[in-house]
C-alpha cells in the first residue's frame, strides 16, 4: 500500500509527477460549484476536475455535447472560489476546440482568464493534434484523455469498453506516447482494460489517471455525484459509491415536509 512521500501545500502539474515518481497514487473527484469544491478541497483530494460531466449531473441533459463554453467558465469560477490546495482542471467542451486550433486556444484562454483554472482537459489524440500543440505553446498546461470519449458518443454508439481489439489498443499507445510528447502534463484513460491501462502508465513518466481502467495507474478519477449515491440510475462496474445520498437526502426532505404539515418546524427554539 503506498503512502504520502510529501505534504503538499498546494497541487501543481510539477507534484503530480512527483507523486508518480514516488509512487504515491493520486486522487481526482469532479466538482461543479463552490460548496462541492470547498468539501472536496478540504478533504484533501489532489485534482478537482470541473468536467463536462456537469451536463450531465447539473443540467439532466443525456450526454455531455450540449454543454457550453461559457457554462464550463461559469462551473469552473465557482469551483475555483473555493479552492486553496487543489490543482484545477477545466474541459473544453465539445465544439471548442476540434476542428480549428485557433478557436482551440482562444476556448482555452478563456477559461484560464475568465475562470482562474490551472488548465485544462480535452479529448482525443491524434485527431487533435493540432490543437494541443497550440493550446501548449501557448504555456496553457494540458490533460489529455483517452479511451471511452464521452464526447464521440455518437461516432462510438455505446459507452461499452474501448480499446479491446488489438488495432484500437495499439492506437491508444501510440496517442498516449504522442500526448506525452507534445508536452501534456496528465492522461486520463476511460473505460478500458486494466492490463492496458496499466502497460500505457508503465510506459509513461507523466501520470495516468483512470476511471474504469483498473488499479495499475497512477490515480484514479470519479465523478462526485456519483461517487455520493446522489445519483442512482448509473451504476458501472468502475463505480463505488461511498454514500447513498440519494436516499438520505429524500428521507430528510421527506421529514421536512412531514414536520412543516404537522407544525412541528419551526418549533419555540427555531423562532425569533
Amino acid at each position: 500500500m503506498s503512502t504520502a512521500k510529501k505534504e503538499y501545500k498546494r497541487i501543481t502539474v510539477k507534484s503530480l509527477t512527483e507523486m508518480k515518481r514516488n509512487n504515491e497514487k493520486i486522487s481526482m473527484l469532479t466538482a461543479y460549484d463552490y460548496t462541492m469544491a470547498r468539501i472536496i478541497d478540504n478533504a484533501g483530494v489532489d485534482v478537482i476536475l470541473v468536467g463536462d460531466s456537469a451536463s450531465n449531473v447539473m443540467a439532466g441533459h443525456e450526454t455531455t455535447l450540449p454543454i457550453t463554453l461559457d457554462q464550463m467558465i461559469y462551473h469552473a469560477s465557482s469551483v475555483l472560489r473555493a479552492v486553496e490546495r487543489s490543482l484545477v482542471v477545466v474541459d473544453l467542451p465539445f465544439g471548442s476546440y476540434q476542428s480549428d486550433p485557433k478557436e482551440a486556444l482562444r476556448s482555452a484562454i478563456r477559461i484560464m482568464k475568465e475562470s482562474g483554472g490551472h488548465s485544462v482537459k480535452l479529448e482525443g489524440g491524434s485527431e487533435v493534434k493540432d490543437s494541443i500543440k497550440r493550446i501548449l505553446h501557448a504555456g496553457i498546461p494540458v490533460m489529455g484523455h483517452l479511451g471511452l470519449t464521452p464526447q464521440s458518443i455518437y461516432k462510438f454508439g455505446t459507452y461499452t469498453v474501448r480499446a479491446k481489439e488489438k488495432a484500437e489498443a495499439e492506437k491508444l499507445k501510440e496517442d498516449a506516447l504522442a500526448l506525452q510528447r507534445w508536452g501534456c502534463f496528465a492522461i486520463v484513460l476511460e473505460k478500458v482494460p486494466a492490463a492496458l491501462a496499466q502497460e500505457v502508465a508503465d510506459s509513461l513518466t507523466i501520470p495516468v489517471i483512470g476511471i474504469g481502467a483498473g488499479s495499475g495507474v497512477d490515480g484514479q478519477v470519479l465523478v462526485s455525484h456519483d461517487m455520493f449515491g446522489m445519483t442512482h440510475e448509473f451504476n458501472p462496474r468502475f463505480l463505488r459509491r461511498y454514500l447513498n445520498l440519494y436516499e438520505e437526502m429524500g428521507n430528510a426532505v421527506g421529514q421536512y415536509v412531514k414536520d412543516v404539515k404537522d407544525v412541528d418546524f419551526p418549533n419555540d427554539k427555531e423562532q425569533y
